[in-house]
Formats: C-alpha cells, sequence, structure tokens
C-alpha cells in the first residue's frame, strides 16, 4: 500500500542496468525494477540465465530488456557498452553493480593470486569501469542513481577474508568519494552492505563445495539468512525516495546476525 502520507518516487519508464543479474540479488532486483515499470538492461557472463530472465520479465510484467554479456572483469567491454547500447537502452540512469563475489578463505600467507586478482578485477575495477562508463550520461541528463553492493566484509575485516575485505571496503572508499564528486548534480549514489544472504555466494566461495557453502547458513535463527528479494528491497527503497533525499549506506543483516562472525545458530 502506498502511504497517502509520503509518497514514494515513481522509476516506472526510467532504463535500469543490473551487472550480475542471472542470480541472485542482481536477478531479484531485475524482477523488482521489472515489476515497478523500468526498462532493463541485464548483464552478466551466463547469456543462457540472462536469456530466461529476460522472458520471465516479459512474460510476467511486460517488460522491455536487453541482455549483454558481460565480464565486467573486461574494462575496454564495459567502458564500450554505453556506445553499443540500442536506442530504447541508451538512456540509462539507474546502475546497479552487484557483479563480483568471494573466493576462497584463504590467511594472508596463502592468498592465491589467480583469486586475488579476480576479486580484485570483478569488485573494484569492473565496479568502477561501469560507474565512470554511465555517470557521464546520468549527470548530462539531470538524472541518475548508482547503487553499490558492498558488504559486511566492507565494514568489519576478518581472518580468511582479507583480499575480500579489502575490495569491499575499496567499494565504500569509492562510493564515498563519487558523492562528493556528484554531489552538485542530482544523480544520487548509495552503497547496499548485506550481512549473510542466501545465494550462490557461497558456492562460489568454496568453489563449488556443497557441505561449506550450506553450512555457513545452517541452523540460522529467528528466519534463517536473508534472501535475494530482501536485498532487492533495500535496493528499491533507496530508489524510490524523493529526489531531496539520498540514501547513502545501507547496513543490512538477518536477526540472528550482529556482526561478521556473531551468527545466532539453533
Amino acid at each position: 500500500m502506498v502511504s497517502k502520507l509520503y509518497q514514494p518516487a515513481p522509476v516506472a519508464g526510467r532504463c535500469a542496468l543490473v551487472t550480475g543479474a542471472s542470480s541472485g540479488i542482481g536477478f531479484a532486483t531485475a524482477e523488482r525494477l521489472a515489476e515497478l515499470g523500468c526498462r532493463l538492461v541485464v548483464a552478466a557472463r551466463r547469456k543462457d540465465r540472462l536469456d530466461a530472465l529476460a522472458a520471465k520479465l516479459r512474460d510476467e510484467h511486460g517488460a522491455s530488456v536487453h541482455c549483454i554479456e558481460l565480464d565486467v572483469c573486461d574494462v575496454d567491454a564495459v567502458m564500450a557498452l554505453p556506445e553499443a547500447l540500442p536506442a530504447d537502452f541508451a538512456d540509462v540512469s539507474i546502475l546497479v553493480n552487484n557483479a563480483g563475489g568471494a573466493l576462497g578463505t584463504a590467511k594472508c600467507t596463502e592468498n592465491d593470486m589467480n583469486d586475488m586478482s579476480t576479486m580484485i578485477d570483478a569488485n573494484v575495477k569492473g565496479l568502477i569501469a561501469c560507474t565512470r562508463a554511465f555517470t557521464p550520461g546520468m549527470v548530462a541528463r539531470g538524472e541518475g542513481h548508482v547503487i553499490n553492493i558492498s558488504s559486511i566484509a566492507g565494514i568489519e575485516w576478518y581472518g580468511g577474508g582479507s583480499v575480500y575485505c579489502a575490495t569491499k571496503a575499496a567499494v565504500n572508499a569509492f562510493t564515498y568519494a563519487c558523492r562528493k564528486d556528484l554531489h552538485d548534480t542530482p544523480c544520487k549514489i548509495t552503497t547496499v552492505a548485506p550481512g549473510f544472504v542466501n545465494t550462490e555466494f557461497s558456492a562460489v566461495r568454496f568453489k563449488g563445495d556443497a557441505a561449506k557453502a550450506e553450512g555457513v547458513y545452517k541452523g540460522m535463527k529467528y528466519g534463517g539468512p536473508l534472501l535475494a528479494e530482501d536485498i532487492a528491497d533495500n535496493i528499491v527503497y533507496a530508489l524510490t525516495r524523493p529526489g531531496r533525499v539520498q540514501v547513502c549506506d545501507m547496513l543490512v543483516y538477518p536477526t540472528s546476525q550482529a556482526s561478521a562472525k556473531d551468527i545466532a545458530r539453533e
């Protein structure tokens, strides 16, 4: 129900680009934005999943959707994207920088350099490149909002996650500085930092070890971990505030979580 006391800002008709849209938070966010009437550019490495997502959004919401097979680690491809988009999707005014993830739980004495490079390339370089590619158009058109998906790992740093924590701390610092760069424009920038969310995140981190991945969320009290849909809802909240309101940072835990390591379990 829409409140009679406070009116959210509509996003219907705006063009939104979501990276990492083939699963998890990106997938759920694309669904919510389609439901709200956005035109969607969905980008990820797994084109088959994007095609399935696009079909779902068209069938269920009548959405206009354009799919892009994209690895955000390829900075040249990211920078070329604004000019490569069809005319109907060229006016991106919402950018959800969701692509990225964690690999492994090595100590700093044992970090795998390939994993390190992948995390920095995707979580930091890719996010910076996407922001660089699309914010000039937002500023020129006088409308824009960038949502950067961070993590509790960017706020509270823990052993076994040194590189991942460093990348998310970099996301937070980058976003803070971008807000200063954009403060004299109508464009907004927000970080959303989730705690435990039950997506493919842990499966990727543990490189397909299903038992370890399931163990991350096992026995969590009070409804368990967050769902991708919960974070999509937080994103929608930030995007639908009136023009005068900029939600800068959101830290979102499941009820049973109090920090990166404090989890109430059965």
